[in-house]
């Protein structure tokens, strides 16, 4: 509890202080309040509290809770001049950012139903605001519509499903659910079943999964490459979280019922966003896709559950989060020297910037899942969770998909080392530096020591 509301009391302080024009205590006042959220998240470590009966703070939501925190730091570090050249009023970008953060925490934390539609919905306008905050910009108006429309439609399947199951369990608490589920002495309603499926399509919306990813393409295009950078990564690693807490706890004794519908998903989205993204002429668009199609891979977990689920999916949202951030932090660096973000704005770019392409191949070798790094170990733990009887089928399938994305990343890599550009030089500052080498190294890190995290729930 006292993550939520160190962050919502940071959120409002930022606010007051661009009220009072301290545009240059915005960021250290942001980077101190997390850094206060992260020791809470630390030091409630075992703890397992529960918080009037509608939040938990257990080691799950303690290690996803860390990474979002830590992604969303990082993410504020490349903040330096980026704002100010989009808008005035900076403290408005810092305050819906942090009450966005404040709502995934909830979403990672919820032990009722009505806590995860609370939470949802707080990071949910938060974003629908960020995708169409540059105002006579049409892209990131048509992103924030698009997403608003799309958003409200995913939350009425997951209100009607929640409004199912209520109505079958007479109950909105995780627990009594699930002891619903299991209790022999009762028969499951006929209407717990479709509730069930609203949910998934509800959190599938949220996630960009296919076939209901239709709005992440374009919303990721439109909206700010900062704003972008973060719905792709910690929101994606946040709403993960709440999908796994519901079917992997709450609804397993149903998994036999609900695992076809997935495996459908899962295949539909593998394909989709790794053949789509490999037609793409644009970094920025590319990655949109790509961040379809590791949906796919990390809905593995919930295809077969097992004891290591949890953490499968904290080691692969690590690593799919740190090796995003690298890329659309060079991605923004490229894109401001360049003004546009196609794969032909980075020819040459390791002759002059050697060390900024490093960090970028790096990230495409992770995303790509090549050994030695986190993606690899990401990719390997999530199919090995699935292997044995037909589920080595899909296996197979989603090894094919993770050749096709062999392409598209290494493009990015040829384009940098082994074709001729402009050989721009960029400017890099020295908060963009600090981010490259952070997440480079957690990377690398993860890649060659997995244990660190592997066990941690």
């Amino acid at each position: 509890m006292n993550i939520i509301i160190t962050i919502s009391i940071t959120a409002f302080i930022v606010l007051y202080a661009g009220l009072f024009k301290a545009k240059k205590a915005l960021l250290p006042l942001t980077v101190v309040g997390l850094l206060t959220a992260l020791g809470f998240t630390a030091a409630a470590w075992n703890g397992n509290a529960v918080h009037f009966g509608m939040m938990q703070t257990d080691n799950f939501a303690l290690a996803f809770s860390g990474v979002c925190i830590i992604g969303t730091l990082l993410i504020f570090l490349l903040t330096q001049n980026y704002f100010h050249s989009k808008s005035d009023n900076i403290a408005e970008y810092y305050t819906l950012i942090l009450f966005a953060l404040a709502g995934m925490i909830m979403m990672v934390s919820y032990k009722n139903m009505a806590m995860l539609f609370v939470g949802l919905e707080i990071m949910s306008v938060s974003l629908y605001i960020l995708a169409g905050i540059r105002k006579k910009d049409f892209a990131s108006n048509e992103a924030s519509l698009k997403y608003f429309l799309m958003g409200a439609f995913s939350t009425g399947f997951l209100l009607f499903g929640i409004t199912l199951i209520y109505g079958a369990s007479g109950s909105f608490d995780l627990d009594k659910i699930q002891a619903y589920l299991v209790d022999n002495n009762k028969a499951i309603s006929p209407i717990f079943y479709p509730g069930v499926i609203l949910m998934m399509i509800g959190l599938c919306f949220k996630i960009g999964a296919a076939p209901f990813h239709f709005w992440t393409p374009d919303v990721y295009e439109g909206s700010p490459t900062l704003i972008t950078t973060f719905m792709s990564t910690v929101v994606k690693t946040a709403g993960f979280a709440a999908f796994l807490r519901l079917f992997a706890d709450v609804f397993a004794p149903l998994h036999d019922f609900w695992v076809v519908p997935l495996i459908v998903i899962v295949c539909l989205t593998l394909f989709i966003g790794n053949v789509t993204a490999l037609f793409q002429k644009n970094f920025k668009r590319m990655l949109a896709y790509s961040s379809i199609s590791h949906a796919g891979y990390l809905l593995f977990s919930l295809v077969v559950l097992s004891a290591n689920s949890e953490n499968n999916v904290l080691v692969y949202a690590a690593a799919y989060t740190f090796a995003s951030i690298i890329a659309f932090a060079v991605l923004i660096l490229v894109k401001q020297k360049t003004g546009n973000d196609s794969f032909e704005s980075f020819n040459g770019l390791g002759k002059k910037n050697p060390l900024v392409a490093l960090a970028l191949t790096v990230a495409m070798l992770s995303l790509a899942g090549i050994p030695l790094t986190a993606g690899f170990i990401g990719k390997y733990l999530m199919f090995l969770n699935v292997m044995g009887e037909y589920q080595t089928l899909l296996v197979a399938f989603a090894i094919l998909n993770a050749l096709v994305g062999f392409y598209y990343y290494f493009k990015v890599i040829v384009a940098m080392w082994f074709k001729d550009g402009a050989e721009i030089e960029l400017s890099t500052p020295a908060q963009y530096k600090v981010v490259l080498i952070i997440s480079v190294a957690i990377t690398l890190i993860l890649g060659i020591y997995p244990a660190i995290i592997l066990n941690l729930i």
